[in-house]
């Protein structure tokens, strides 16, 4: 667990886009998506529901985030 992954959770809860996310963070999609998938697998949750457009946080991740 990184603050650069919070960094980017954070982020993409701003933009509600991965991409716009990765652009504000100046990263790369993959790299912002990846890191953040490496957080959610190291803490066993989901943080965003990605089949949502805008992408929104779970319950779970809605309180990682505050």
């Amino acid at each position: 667990m990184t603050l650069i992954q919070f960094e980017y959770i954070i982020a993409v809860d701003n933009y509600r886009h991965f991409g716009r996310a990765a652009a504000a963070c100046f990263v790369t999609q993959p790299t912002l998506s990846m890191q953040i998938h490496k957080l959610e697998d190291q803490l066993g949750v989901v943080i965003f529901d990605r089949s949502k457009q805008p992408v929104v946080p779970t319950d779970i991740g809605k309180r990682i985030i505050s």
